[in-house]
């Protein structure tokens, strides 16, 4: 896939926001330059989260940002998104893939190397390696290290976004690493509570283009 469209992946959380404020925060994000939304909301009813979705996807279609679902295979066939995002606990690699068909975009956790090439295997396009840093969305996450994600980098030949923890501010602990293959990060908490979004987005935008360039 794209590398470019995975530069600044957001990864929704509602938290306390009426379903109003977090489209408004989720088209604010789109026009702002997020280049990728994953919905990822895990506290709904199939048809709540079905509905939600349908709204989502009107926002990002309106931005030609693509919309990706975590987990549930049945609603982003049934909103036609552009992709999926399973965990280590989900639907085996190669099942999602054969459902989804080619054309769809299908990304997969991975924390370790093992994992990581089984996935390419398997058919993953792209890769979520993390928690790099701490982070309150998993709140018992494993710390991913910054050697094992250069790691994974460098075995896979499909993009690799990291995620956990990432902000604005601490990514610049990115440079430096010797990490080559990193196509980008992946935000939740840093762009959804943002009291600026606009400028929350411009910033990542900024370094990240430092930092992958």
């Amino acid at each position: 896939m794209n590398r470019e469209a995975l530069r600044l992946y957001l990864v929704t959380n509602r938290y306390q926001d009426s379903v109003e404020s977090f489209l408004a925060k989720i088209e604010t994000a789109c026009r702002s330059g997020v280049t990728i939304v994953q919905l990822r909301e895990k506290n709904l009813t199939t048809n709540q989260y079905y509905q939600l979705a349908k709204q989502v996807k009107e926002i990002t279609d309106a931005y030609q940002v693509p919309l990706i679902i975590d987990d549930r295979l049945d609603v982003c066939l049934a909103v036609d998104a552009a992709g999926l995002h399973i965990g280590d606990d989900e639907l085996p690699v190669s099942v999602a893939r054969k459902v989804l068909g080619p054309e769809k975009i299908l990304g997969v956790t991975a924390k370790t190397v093992k994992r990581a090439l089984e996935a390419e295997k398997s058919g993953a396009d792209y890769l979520g390696t993390g928690a790099i840093f701490p982070t309150t969305t998993k709140e018992n996450a494993p710390i991913t290290l910054i050697s094992t994600l250069k790691t994974i980098c460098q075995t896979v030949a499909i993009p690799v976004v990291a995620i956990g923890g990432l902000t604005s501010e601490n990514i610049d602990q990115l440079m430096g690493t010797g990490i080559v293959g990193v196509a980008g990060v992946a935000v939740v908490r840093d762009l959804m509570q943002a009291e600026d979004i606009e400028a929350k987005t411009q910033a990542f935008l900024t370094k990240l283009h430092d930092i992958l360039s």
